[in-house]
């Protein structure tokens, strides 16, 4: 029998972690084995109970407390899994420690606890399996990439891309790679509802784009780059020699909304081959058909290397059903988009 996957939850309020142990504990994949009320508690459990995966309540963090989070990620390389009330202050926090390595979020609701328990149960079991599966690398600090030359700007160019757990990181990493007049990006990262703007914000505060969330009936264009808001499915649609996206509530695709296979097959109908996907980490198989329906239209095809993945899940379901030209280390994918994207585009150099 496969050995159950050992949580340490650290939640600063007493009835929550109790909440918190229950849904986790009524799981025979679980086993609770602590849960303390502080980062500070739990680095004597971690040393003596050597958990597979970390809850953290975002609230017992402040800005000057993230450096004892990215000490504690960076000394036991265990997955963290973000439990956050939908406050500004946590969003921001939120950002900040995905940013330092944590490797996915689940919204706990301030109010009607009770009424969304189920929705906040499959959420929290889901995010914890998945971190389970995750494989941490090095924190590593990005900057915008100055040798960018911004080849493949004009408008009707696209490029797409599609992530999960773990991509925060990612997404932000390949942006940075991004020219001021890179090709326009649609991106849908697996992600709660309102946390999606606050990703938005932090990645056009550091990024050379203009990173927005989108919203209904946007134009693409060269520099900008939009994220499908959480609990919304984006569509790509031809509007003359450019692009919009639709914004649409039509039931989940693959257990998600926004859905990465409704943002790839709509993008394969609209631009063919004047598109290039991106297939980043994440659990599960959403976008591998979206990205096998692009690369038939005739777009270039990317997808991250299992090396680089914190779950190899997607791109491997991609890869798997011949979807994809070009299997790359996260450090080479923004490059290689921006290179294919291009006009009379080959292979990547």
């Amino acid at each position: 029998m496969k050995r159950a996957v050992r949580v340490l939850i650290i939640e600063g309020s007493a009835v929550t972690r109790r909440i918190l142990s229950a849904i986790l504990a009524a799981d025979r994949e679980l086993e609770v084995v602590a849960a303390v009320a502080g980062v500070p508690d739990a680095r004597e459990a971690m040393a003596r109970l050597r958990p597979d995966v970390i809850t953290l309540d975002v609230a017992v963090l402040t800005r000057r407390g993230l450096a004892s989070l990215e000490g504690l990620i960076r000394a036991s390389r265990t997955p963290v899994v973000l439990v956050s009330p939908p406050t500004r202050k946590a969003r921001e926090l939120t950002m900040l420690a995905l940013e330092l390595g944590a490797v996915d979020v689940v919204q706990m609701p301030s109010r009607e606890l009770v009424r969304r328990m189920p929705d906040v149960v499959s959420q929290m079991l889901d995010a914890v399996k998945a971190a389970a599966r995750a494989r941490l690398g090095p924190v590593t600090r990005t900057e915008p990439d100055a040798s960018a030359d911004g080849r493949g700007g004009a408008a009707e160019r696209v490029i797409a891309v599609g992530a999960s757990i773990g991509g925060t990181e990612a997404i932000r990493q390949l942006l940075m790679a991004m020219p001021p007049d890179a090709p326009g990006l649609v991106i849908v990262q697996h992600m709660p509802e309102r946390f999606t703007r606050a990703f938005a914000e932090h990645c056009d505060g550091s990024c050379p784009v203009r990173v927005q969330e989108a919203k209904d009936g946007d134009r693409l264009g060269p520099g900008h780059a939009f994220i499908a808001p959480g609990n919304r499915h984006m569509r790509v649609h031809r509007d003359g020699q450019s692009y919009r996206v639709a914004l649409e509530s039509t039931p989940p695709v693959n257990g998600h909304r926004p859905s990465i296979d409704v943002l790839f097959t709509s993008t394969a109908a609209a631009a063919g081959e004047n598109a290039v996907g991106v297939i980043l980490t994440g659990m599960g198989a959403d976008g591998a058909r979206g990205l096998s329906a692009m690369k038939r239209a005739g777009a270039r095809t990317l997808a991250q290397d299992e090396a680089s993945c914190v779950v190899f899940g997607m791109p491997r379901e991609a890869i798997a059903l011949g979807a994809v030209d070009h299997v790359l280390p996260l450090s080479e994918l923004g490059r290689a988009a921006l290179e294919l994207s291009g006009p009379g585009a080959g292979g990547v150099r």
